[in-house]
């Protein structure tokens, strides 16, 4: 997240500090060292405190009892080891540097965190979830797991549920952060213009998939968002597939789900096209009741509003096409740093990016149609960041065409 000032992270860690109300926390990045093949990945809500994504094993701790301004807010980053860094990468000993680097201005080792940690609780008795908590039978959060062991040797500390508090703060995205998901949707628009014109039958999903990765990175991204799901005929109606290695044969719909990401930040659009470059009428009643829907869920977009009124909007359309059984998923879901984001309870507050995603699945007739934009919850409504990316049957049929001239 270069392109974040290093006073937005300590501005999100302040606004974090006050909303603890002299409760302590930690927001831990998570054990691993990094593997031999791909990068290994901090927790997303560390990563928006810090912008630090490659630091296994550090944790901020936020402790309202501490004489000391300066330590109130505390990085904590694993020991040097000088043999172990030959492999992975040379570490930044502690000193000033290594503060003015990450912002923080107090700077421990992470084997001083269970003491730390404990003199806290005893001073506090207060301490406050800030993971989200895990779904039994998974292993506790491990915010959760450590104030059970200091609990045991401190007693009367409580242990409280914030677990809303960074959701809350996340989901309203700040201008630093809208610029990089703008930057991302503009990668991923030329991704989709790139892929619309290698669409024709006899081409493999995966030559598709490779062109609309590929000008991702021309035009700027810097990674996917996602795997890439391109889908045609039978292949459209699976949500999730992936396997990108069939041929497209004529007559199909192909069903393209991809995003590019920019520096951290995500974009996640989908659009559906005839492989011909022109829909039959079939094709056409279903994919123009799909959008009727999708436009009706987004218009319903604004402050205040709740994802499950939005879900009804574009529900309602479809069910009166006598399709309701084919519409199988959620409306959206929040989108940031993380393609599915954290999601706060309640309505919809203005500065949140969401996806508005209505989707119909015929298997008996091989036909998957989903149309996806991103949309920001604006103060008076909403905006379409992703209405640069054709969606319209005439505007596709009318691209589609000229692309194969």
């Amino acid at each position: 997240m270069t392109n974040i000032a290093l006073s937005e992270f300590a501005s999100r860690r302040q606004k974090l500090f006050k909303s603890l109300n002299g409760a302590a926390g930690v927001v831990f990045a998570g054990e691993g060292a990094p593997p031999l093949i791909g990068k290994w990945r901090a927790d997303q809500n560390f990563v928006y405190l810090t912008g630090i994504e490659n630091e296994p094993a550090a944790a901020v701790l936020f402790d309202p009892s501490a004489d000391d301004t300066k330590q109130r807010i505390v990085l904590f980053l694993r020991p040097l080891n000088l043999e172990m860094e030959r492999w992975d990468g040379y570490r930044e000993q502690i000193g000033p540097e290594l503060k003015k680097c990450t912002g923080f201005q107090t700077v421990f080792r992470s084997n001083a965190l269970p003491a730390r940690l404990t003199n806290v609780a005893r001073r506090t008795k207060r301490l406050a979830c800030l993971h989200p908590f895990s779904i039994y039978p998974a292993n506790a959060s491990p915010d959760l797991e450590a104030f059970r062991k200091v609990s045991e040797r401190v007693p009367g500390v409580a242990v409280e549920d914030r677990t809303q508090l960074l959701p809350r703060l996340r989901s309203i995205k700040s201008p630093a952060e809208l610029k990089l998901m703008r930057k991302a949707i503009a990668a991923t628009a030329a991704g989709f213009d790139a892929a619309m014109r290698m669409i024709r039958p006899g081409t493999n999903e995966s030559r598709i998939a490779q062109t609309l990765e590929a000008s991702y990175r021309a035009h700027g991204g810097t990674g996917l968002a996602y795997n890439s799901i391109v889908g045609a005929g039978l292949n459209g109606t699976v949500l999730h597939y992936m396997d990108n290695s069939a041929l497209v044969q004529e007559g199909d719909l192909l069903v393209i789900d991809s995003g590019a990401e920019f520096q951290g930040y995500a974009s996640d659009v989908t659009r559906t096209y005839p492989a011909t470059g022109k829909f039959t009428s079939d094709q056409r009643d279903v994919y123009e009741t799909v959008l009727k829907s999708q436009v009706a869920a987004i218009k319903s977009v604004r402050p205040g509003m709740k994802m499950f009124q939005i879900d009804a909007a574009a529900r309602e359309v479809i069910d009166k096409a006598g399709l309701g059984h084919a519409f199988i998923h959620g409306i959206g879901h929040q989108l940031g740093i993380e393609v599915h984001d954290v999601t706060p309870d309640g309505a919809l507050k203005e500065g949140m990016i969401i996806t508005i995603e209505p989707g119909v699945y015929l298997p008996e007739k091989k036909m998957g149609i989903r149309i996806e934009d991103d949309i920001l919850v604006a103060r008076r409504g909403n905006e379409n960041l992703t209405a640069m990316i054709p969606k319209s049957a005439k505007e596709i049929e009318a691209k589609m065409g000229r692309s194969k001239c």
